[in-house]
């Protein structure tokens, strides 16, 4: 098994809030809810791949904040996906990190943190 990743998990405040959030732009791409605890919400493809990426209360009970540097990517099957990840986001309350487009590496990018601060963009590799 060659895999540099088992999940991702950010921090939140607000787990109600946080959860319609990542409902909304996360269906973008082809996620679902498929853990669902008091503390935590585990999102993935499907309940029998288990969870990728999490929203959780913090463990210590201290209040979620976001790292300075640190970001998430999620990938996205197209650029279209990217697009609508990036705009229900901002519908969503987020604040734009950057605008849907292509960067430097050649793929295509939309930025966005959630109301935690948490930087999260998608991801559309271009071949």
């Amino acid at each position: 098994m060659n895999k540099a990743i088992g999940f991702v998990m950010v921090g939140t405040n607000d787990l109600e809030k946080s959860s319609k959030f990542y409902d909304a732009i996360l269906a973008h791409l082809k996620m679902k809810r498929v853990t669902v605890t008091e503390r935590y919400i585990g999102y993935g493809f499907s309940e029998n791949d288990g969870a990728k990426f999490y929203i959780t209360k913090p463990h210590n009970k201290e209040n979620a904040n976001a790292g300075n540097g640190t970001m998430v990517a999620l990938a996205a099957e197209t650029k279209e996906a990217v697009d609508k990840f990036h705009k229900t986001a901002l519908d969503n309350g987020a604040i734009d990190e950057g605008a849907p487009g292509l960067r430097s590496d050649g793929n295509y990018y939309g930025y966005v943190r959630d109301h935690d601060g948490n930087k999260i963009t998608a991801r559309c590799v271009i071949n």
